[in-house]
C-alpha cells in the first residue's frame, strides 16, 4: 500500500509540474480550486549516544485543496480546506536517540488518513472556523521557527506532550472564532475534542465521536503586532485548558485524568533587512504549566534567522536555535536540543536543508543515555496552482 502510494505520488508530481508551468498568474488568483501536493523526507544519522547508532530514512506526502466559494461563484469570504497525508518509513526516536521532544517532526509512523477538514467563513472582522482542526495552522506557532525539525519548535513540549492536543499527526473536531480589533490586534479562541480517537480505533481519522466523558481542549490567544523603526514585531499571548477526561488503560482499566492548563509567549523580531534582500529574525518560544499536573512542566526555545547568507540567494536560510524541556524526570530532568540549520530552496519546487542536532540529556526512555549527535538531511517537494 505504502509504495503504491508514492509512486501515484510522484507520478502526480510530474504531471502537475507540466500544468502548472504553463499557468498565468491571472488564472491563479480567479481559479475556485486551488491544489498542493508536498512530500518531505529525511535521511537521519544518529552519529553518537542515544540509544544506539545509526540512520534511518521517514517521509510524508500531502495533498491539500483549497476550495474558494466566492471563484465558484457562490458567497464571498467562504474557503473549505482538505489535507490528505500519508506517513511512512522509520521511528528514529523511539529507536535511535531516545529523545523526549522528538527530533523529526515527520515521525508518526506508517499512517494514511485525513488530516484537515474543515471550512472557514470570513465576515468582516469576524472569522469562524469548523471541522478537523491543527493547532499549529491558528495557534501558538512561531513564523521563524517552523525553519526547525525539532517538534519542539512547532508546538511547545508542555503542550504537546500533556495534553491530546490537536497537532500532528492526530488532529481533532472543533470550532473557532477570530476577532480583528485593527491590522494590530486580533483575538482568537477555540474548543476541540478533548480526546479524539488515536489510530488504533480510527485508523484514518474519518471516524469522530464527540462524547462527554472525553471532556473539551481550549485555546485562548491574543495576536499583537508592533512597528519600530519599519521592524515588525509579532506577539502571541494564550491560554489553554483542558476540563479532564477519563481514558482506559493498557490494563483495560478506565482513570479519570484531571483538568490541566497553562500559558505561552511566543515572540517573532525582525532585527534588519537590506535592500538587498539580506534580513536577520528572532524568534522565542515560553510555555509553563502547573508542577504538580505534569511533569514537563516549562518549555523555552529561542533563536535565530539569517536569510541571503549567499549571494543572489535570498530566500535560502541558516538558522541556530535551542529547545529546552524542563522536566520532573528523576533520571533526566532536562533535555535540551541544539539545532543548526540551513535551508536551500531550488526552482520554487523543491528544497534541500541540511540540518545538525544535539541532544543533552535525551529523556525519552526510563534509563540513562548519553547525549545525542544527530545529522539530518530533509529533502521537500512541493507542486500546486
Amino acid at each position: 500500500m505504502r509504495k503504491i502510494f508514492i509512486s501515484i505520488f510522484f507520478v502526480c508530481c510530474l504531471v502537475i509540474t507540466q500544468f502548472t508551468s504553463a499557468q498565468t498568474d491571472t488564472i491563479k488568483k480567479s481559479v475556485p480550486v486551488k491544489y498542493e501536493i508536498t512530500y518531505a523526507a529525511d535521511l537521519i544519522n544518529n552519529i553518537s549516544g542515544g540509544i544506539k547508532r545509526g540512520s534511518a530514512y521517514l517521509g510524508m506526502a500531502n495533498i491539500k485543496f483549497r476550495i474558494n466559494t466566492q471563484n465558484a461563484g457562490l458567497w464571498k469570504g467562504g474557503e473549505l480546506f482538505v489535507n490528505a497525508a500519508n506517513t511512512h518509513g522509520a521511528t528514529p526516536t523511539a529507536d535511535l536517540i531516545g529523545d523526549f521532544q522528538t527530533a523529526t517532526n515527520l515521525e508518526a509512523g506508517n499512517i494514511t488518513y485525513l488530516h484537515e477538514l474543515h471550512y472557514r467563513q470570513n465576515l468582516g472582522k469576524f472569522t469562524t472556523i469548523i471541522g478537523l482542526h491543527d493547532l499549529c495552522t491558528d495557534f501558538v506557532s512561531s513564523e521563524n521557527a517552523v525553519l526547525y525539525l525539532n517538534s519542539s519548535f512547532g508546538v511547545p513540549s508542555t503542550i504537546s506532550s500533556n495534553l491530546p492536543t490537536p497537532i500532528f499527526p492526530l488532529t481533532a473536531i472543533g470550532m473557532q472564532l477570530h476577532y480583528r480589533f485593527s491590522e494590530k490586534i486580533t483575538a482568537k479562541f477555540a474548543i476541540f475534542d478533548g480526546l479524539p480517537d488515536d489510530f488504533n480505533i480510527n485508523p484514518h481519522n474519518l471516524k469522530w465521536r464527540l462524547r462527554k466523558e472525553d471532556g473539551y481542549l481550549t485555546f485562548s490567544e491574543l495576536n499583537l503586532i508592533n512597528i519600530i523603526n519599519g521592524h515588525h514585531s509579532y506577539y502571541k499571548i494564550g491560554y489553554y485548558y483542558h476540563n479532564g477526561h477519563k481514558q482506559l488503560t493498557e490494563e483495560e482499566k478506565t482513570i479519570s485524568i484531571p483538568a490541566n492548563y497553562g500559558f505561552y509567549l511566543i515572540t517573532d523580531q525582525q532585527i534588519f533587512e537590506k535592500s538587498n534582500g539580506k534580513k536577520l529574525a528572532a524568534f522565542s518560544q515560553f510555555s509553563i504549566s502547573p508542577s504538580n499536573l505534569n511533569d514537563n512542566w516549562y518549555y523555552i526555545g529561542l533563536g535565530i534567522n539569517y536569510h541571503g547568507l549567499i549571494k543572489k540567494r535570498n530566500n535560502d536560510i541558516l538558522g541556530l536555535a535551542l529547545a529546552h524541556s524542563g522536566c520532573k524526570n528523576k533520571l533526566h530532568k532536562h533535555e535540551t536540543a541544539l539545532s543548526l540549520t540551513y535551508k536551500a530552496e531550488f526552482v520554487n519546487h523543491f528544497f534541500i536543508q541540511p540540518d545538525i542536532q544535539y541532544i543533552i540529556n535525551p529523556s525519552g526512555t526510563d534509563t540513562y543515555i548519553n547525549h545525542a549527535f544527530l545529522i539530518n538531511l530533509r529533502l521537500g517537494l512541493s507542486f500546486g496552482n
